[in-house]
């Protein structure tokens, strides 16, 4: 019998029941909750990071930005205002789109 001890998305013990299976649960605390998060949040950077085409880079960043909503919640807020966060800082500073690479500043 596998042992996995990480986070899952909250239907995976229905999808292993359905596919004829038992598995063993818990329910975590709000510290060990936020720590596998986090932990997961890792674990999907990872993958993504070992991503081999386009379509399963996607899959993976789809992981991380649902662990990013969870994470929202954690810390008091909910999705709308993550993205309105990231809107704002993207208007005050530029998002990534323009590929700039900072080598050096030099002082003046």
């Amino acid at each position: 019998m596998p042992t996995y001890n990480k986070l899952v998305r909250d239907r995976i013990p229905e999808i292993i029941a359905n596919n004829g299976k038992t598995c063993t649960t818990r329910i975590l605390d709000e510290a060990a909750y936020h720590e596998e998060l986090r932990l997961k949040l890792s674990e999907e950077l990872r993958e993504y990071m070992e991503a081999e085409d386009n379509k399963s880079a996607l899959e993976e960043l789809a992981d991380i930005l649902e662990l990013l909503h969870a994470l929202s919640s954690v810390h008091g807020f909910n999705a709308a205002q993550l993205e309105t966060i990231r809107a704002e800082k993207s208007a005050q500073r530029g998002g990534f789109n323009e590929r700039i690479y900072l080598e050096a500043v030099q002082e003046a």
